[in-house]
């Protein structure tokens, strides 16, 4: 039985660059909306020459990442700083039902184009702004981008190595998770609200005020008073108890061990031979960050050290003990999990 898309009809206006927004109205094209986005004359969005592969360099072709994130849309060239760009952005806004852009707080307005504007020219529209630090306020026209955001918000503090310095991770945790998905989520709420009659919204995504809202586990720690079990290595969820930790195997590969609830953990003790393992856990008192844990931890790491990490795979995988390979993109691209699935 085939379905229609649930956001079948739904026009958005894409007026983004770079990450987070292509991947917001990429997400919406995905559900079914129609996506047209809008790049200015020349050069347009930045992703085209960004992280540019030689072949595409040679063939003059755009990257493969604006391929990825803009992939589904209809593409419009449009000048705002001409009367005629102007005219036509508002007369494509009078028809839509979203409209996304990312410049900095002011930028839409000092165009000609900003909220109210096209708020007058169509009392509908759902118009979202991402921004780094959000539309008012001290850092509202601050530079930024994906690091300087997590590293604001107290995120970063907590992608520390054990040794404590943080690591610059290679998944961009603001423009994804603040910028793109928020934006998805405050976009729907209300064309929701929208749909039932209500009259037409301005959003502002801040990706640092999301990132911040999102940092759970910390909020959690500051709350117990104890910010201590936020450093890595001290806390259940970073490396502060055996059963759930990222392990070393002889290849020098890596297994990561999710065996966070008790009978995860003890179907693994029985399959690693060490059933007397099964009762140092942290739902069983063990002090987690402690002595008994950190003990535990380089028991554990010795074991993993005796075999390959797809013998671990095979051995352990049938057994449902929340144990995974740490997969390369390569690997992960061709799992059977992910394989013939769109890029």
């Amino acid at each position: 039985m085939t379905t229609q898309p649930a956001l079948s009809g739904l026009r958005v206006l894409d007026l983004t660059r770079l990450l987070p927004g292509p991947v917001a109205t990429l997400r919406l094209a995905e559900l079914g909306a129609d996506v047209l986005k809008i790049e200015p004359p020349g050069a347009g969005d930045y992703a085209r020459m960004m992280l540019q592969g030689e072949a595409d360099r040679q063939s003059g072709a755009p990257s493969a990442f604006y391929r990825i994130v803009n992939r589904g849309k209809r593409a419009l060239t449009l000048d705002l700083k001409t009367g005629e760009g102007r005219a036509k952005l508002i007369a494509l806004a009078r028809n839509a039902d979203v409209l996304v852009e990312s410049f900095r707080p002011s930028v839409m307005a000092r165009l000609g184009v900003g909220y109210e504007v096209l708020r007058e020219a169509n009392p509908k529209l759902v118009y979202c702004a991402i921004t780094g630090f959000g539309s008012e306020g001290p850092f509202a026209h601050k530079a930024g981008h994906d690091l300087n955001y997590i590293a604001y918000a107290g995120v970063l503090d907590q992608l520390a190595a054990r040794g404590g310095t943080p690591v610059v991770p290679n998944f961009q945790l603001a423009d994804l998770l603040g910028g793109a998905l928020s934006a998805v989520m405050e976009i729907l709420a209300a064309a929701w609200h929208v749909a039932r009659g209500g009259a037409g919204r301005c959003i502002d995504v801040s990706m640092t005020h999301a990132m911040h809202a999102h940092n759970v586990m910390a909020h959690i720690a500051l709350a117990n008073a104890n910010e201590a079990s936020t450093r890595a290595g001290a806390g259940l969820l970073n490396g502060g108890v055996p059963c759930y930790d990222v392990y070393r195997t002889r290849d020098d590969r890596f297994i990561a061990v999710g065996a966070l609830e008790l009978k995860f953990w003890q179907t693994l003790c029985e399959a690693l031979g060490r059933p007397d393992w099964a009762t140092r856990h942290w739902s069983l008192g063990q002090a987690i960050g402690g002595a008994d844990a950190a003990q535990l931890s380089a028991e554990l790491a010795a074991r993993f050290r005796e075999r390959t990490r797809d013998e671990w795979m095979t051995l352990l995988e049938p057994l449902d003990c929340c144990v995974a390979p740490v997969l390369t993109p390569a690997e992960a691209a061709a799992h059977p999990l992910f394989r013939g699935a769109e890029a």
